[in-house]
C-alpha cells in the first residue's frame, strides 16, 4: 500500500508558479533552458535539445509551430533570454536551510517534493512527471526532506508506510507482517493527521496560556500603577498632614518661648525696680554714715549735742528682710503646652486620618454570613446567619468535626485566601465578645487558647470594660468608652489584620507581620449568657461609610 503525500496547497502553489515559469521552460526537456535559442520562427528551445532534434529528424521543423526550413537555420544563443534564466534560476535556487533539487545540473532549484519511492527530491518542474505519469502518481510524495535515508526501514529498506500504535513506532509493510503481528496500525498519514491536529489543539491552548499569562501580566502592570497612585496620594497626604503638624508644633514652640520669655521678663523688672531702690537707700546710708563719722570726731561738746538730736530723727530706713524675688514657676509649661498641641491640634488631625483610613478599608467589605456548620450548640443564630447570641440549652447537633464543641463561638461561612476583604459587628449591650478571624486548621474541639500561634487573631471584651487583644503576649487597650461598633479588616498578603472602632473612628488594635498560610474565616464569639447580663446579640451589619463622620 503506497500513500500519496500532496497536500491541496501544494497543487495550489504549483499552479500559482506555472505561469512565471513556462516561459523559461524547453518545450522538448520540459526543464528550464540550457543555453537558450531562437528559431526563426520565434520559438526558444535549449540548443543542445532543438539540436539532437533535428538530428533525429529528416526535416528541420520546429516542434512548436511545425513551420519547416529549408536549410538549417544555424542557431545563436539568446543573450536576453540566457540572462533572464539566469535570474530565474538565482531566485529560485534553493537557499541555505532549503532542500535542493536532485536532479537539477547547474543551479540546484528548491525542492516541493520528495519521493519516498524514488529515494529523490525534485523542484516545481522535475516534480511534473510525479503529477501526470499515472505509474508515477502511484508513489508516496511528502514535503521535501534533506533526510529521505530517514523515511525508509533499516530493517527491510522499505518505505515507512504506517504507524503501529501498539509500539508507538513507524514501520514499512513487512514490519507489519513480520516483527509486529497483531498489533494496530493505521496510515502514517492517518497518524500524522491525528498527531497534528493534537499539536494544533497544544499549541491552542499554548496560545491561550500564553495570552493569560499577558492578561496577568498587564493586571500586574495595571496594580502596579494602581499602587503607585495609591502611594502618590499617601505621600502627598503625608506631607501635607506633617506640614500642617509642624507648622503647628513650631507656632505652639514659639508661642511657649514667648510665654516662658515674658516670665522671665517679668521677673527682671521686679529685680531691677528693688534694685534701684537698694541702690537708692545704700546712697542715703551711705551719706548718712559720712555724717556719723564726722560728728563722731567732733570735740565740740554743744555742737555733738545739738547735731546728734537732728541726726537721731532721720527717717528709718526700709526693712529688706522677707523682700525676695520669686523667679516663675515653669513645671509643667511644656507638658501644658504639648497637651494642649495635641487636643488642639493632634486629636482633630489623628481622628482625620483614622476617618480616611476607615473610609479606606470599608471599601473591601465583603458580604459576611454565619455558618451553622460550625456553631456551638448553645448558640442561636437568625435565619439570615446575621445575629448570633448565646442561649440556655444546649441543642441537640451532630458533633461533626467543623462544630465547636465546647467554646461558644461560631464562624463564618466565607474564607479568604488572598486579598483584603472587611465587616462590621455590632456589639452594643454586650458585656463580654471575642471578635476576629481564625484559620480554617483550627482546633475547635475542647478548650481553644486563642492566640496567633493557634490560628487565631482576635480582641475581646470582658468584665463589662476590659479590653484585651489576644498577641502574643497580649496587650491591654485602654477604650473609654468601649466601641458599640467593631470593623475588622484583613490584608492576606500584608500579613494585617487591624480593628476599628467604627463609630469613633478609630484604630484599636493592628496584628502585624502575620504569616497567613491557610484559609481566614471571620470568627464570633458571643460569649455565654451571664444570667441576662450578656443576652445582646453580636450583629453583623452592613458597612455605613458616613457613620463615623456623622458621629
Amino acid at each position: 500500500m503506497f500513500l500519496f503525500f500532496l497536500p491541496q496547497s501544494a497543487d495550489m502553489s504549483a499552479a500559482s508558479n506555472l505561469r512565471s515559469e513556462d516561459q523559461f521552460l524547453c518545450s522538448i526537456c520540459l526543464d528550464v533552458f540550457t543555453d537558450p535559442v531562437s528559431t526563426p520562427c520565434g520559438h526558444n528551445f535549449c540548443k543542445t535539445c532543438i539540436s539532437q532534434h533535428w538530428d533525429m529528424n529528416q526535416s528541420c521543423q520546429c516542434p512548436m509551430c511545425k513551420e519547416t526550413f529549408s536549410t538549417r537555420p544555424q542557431l545563436r544563443v539568446n543573450t536576453f533570454i540566457s540572462e533572464m534564466v539566469a535570474q530565474f534560476r538565482q531566485q529560485q535556487a534553493a537557499k541555505p536551510g532549503e532542500v535542493p533539487c536532485d536532479v537539477c545540473t547547474g543551479t540546484r532549484l528548491k525542492a516541493l517534493k520528495s519521493c519516498l519511492v524514488c529515494q529523490t527530491s525534485y523542484c516545481q518542474t522535475h516534480l511534473e512527471p510525479h503529477l501526470t505519469v499515472k505509474r508515477l502518481k502511484r508513489h508516496q510524495l511528502i514535503d521535501a526532506v534533506e533526510n529521505l535515508e530517514g523515511w525508509m526501514c533499516t530493517k527491510h529498506d522499505k518505505p515507512l508506510e504506517l504507524f503501529c500504535k501498539t509500539d508507538q513506532t513507524c514501520v514499512c509493510m513487512l514490519c507489519s507482517v513480520l516483527d509486529h503481528k497483531n498489533h494496530e496500525f493505521v496510515p502514517l498519514r492517518e497518524e500524522y493527521e491525528g498527531k497534528k491536529a493534537e499539536l494544533e489543539k497544544t499549541e491552542a491552548e499554548i496560545q491561550q496560556m500564553i495570552q493569560k499569562r499577558r492578561l496577568k501580566i498587564q493586571e500586574i502592570t495595571e496594580s502596579v500603577k494602581m499602587s503607585k497612585d495609591a502611594a502618590d496620594r499617601q505621600k502627598a497626604e503625608g506631607v501635607q498632614v506633617f506640614t500642617a503638624l509642624m507648622e503647628s508644633v513650631e507656632r505652639r514652640l514659639k508661642e511657649l518661648m514667648k510665654e516662658i520669655e515674658d516670665k522671665q521678663e517679668t521677673t527682671e523688672k521686679q529685680a531691677e525696680g528693688l534694685i534701684k531702690d537698694l541702690e537708692q537707700e545704700i546712697s542715703e546710708l551711705m551719706e548718712r554714715s559720712s555724717e556719723v563719722e564726722q560728728l563722731s570726731r567732733s570735740e565740740d561738746h554743744l555742737h555733738l549735742l545739738q547735731s546728734f538730736s537732728n541726726l537721731k530723727a532721720a527717717p528709718p530706713t526700709k526693712d529688706w528682710t522677707e523682700v525676695r524675688v520669686h523667679p516663675p514657676s515653669y513645671e509643667g509649661t511644656v507638658g501644658r503646652a504639648v497637651a494642649q498641641l495635641e487636643e488642639t491640634v493632634w486629636k482633630p488631625m489623628k481622628k482625620k486620618l483614622f476617618e480616611a483610613e476607615l473610609q479606606r478599608v470599608q471599601q473591601y467589605e465583603v458580604d459576611v454570613t454565619l455558618d451553622p456548620d460550625t456553631a456551638n450548640p448553645y448558640l442561636i443564630l437568625s435565619d439570615d446567619g446575621k445575629q448570633v447570641y448565646c442561649g440556655d440549652v444546649e441543642k441537640n447537633l451532630p458533633d461533626n468535626p467543623e462544630r465547636f464543641s465546647l467554646c461558644p463561638c461560631v464562624l463564618g461561612e466565607q474564607s479568604f485566601s488572598s486579598g483584603r476583604f472587611y465587616f462590621e459587628v455590632q456589639v452594643k449591650g454586650k458585656t463580654k465578645w471575642t471578635l476576629g478571624v481564625a484559620t480554617e486548621s483550627i482546633n475547635r474541639k475542647g478548650q481553644i487558647t486563642a492566640s496567633p500561634q493557634d490560628g487565631f487573631w482576635t480582641v475581646w471584651l470582658r468584665n463589662g470594660n476590659e479590653y484585651k487583644a489576644l498577641d502574643d503576649p497580649s496587650v491591654d487597650l485602654c477604650l473609654h468608652p468601649g466601641p458599640e461598633k467593631v470593623g475588622v479588616f484583613v490584608d492576606y498578603e500584608e500579613g494585617l489584620v487591624s480593628f476599628y472602632d467604627v463609630g469613633a473612628a478609630a484604630l484599636i488594635y493592628s496584628f502585624t507581620g502575620c504569616s497567613f498560610t491557610h484559609k481566614l474565616h471571620p470568627y464570633f464569639g458571643p460569649c455565654i449568657n451571664d444570667g441576662g447580663k450578656n443576652s445582646a446579640p453580636l450583629i453583623i451589619c452592613p458597612v455605613n461609610q458616613t457613620e463615623s463622620i456623622n458621629d
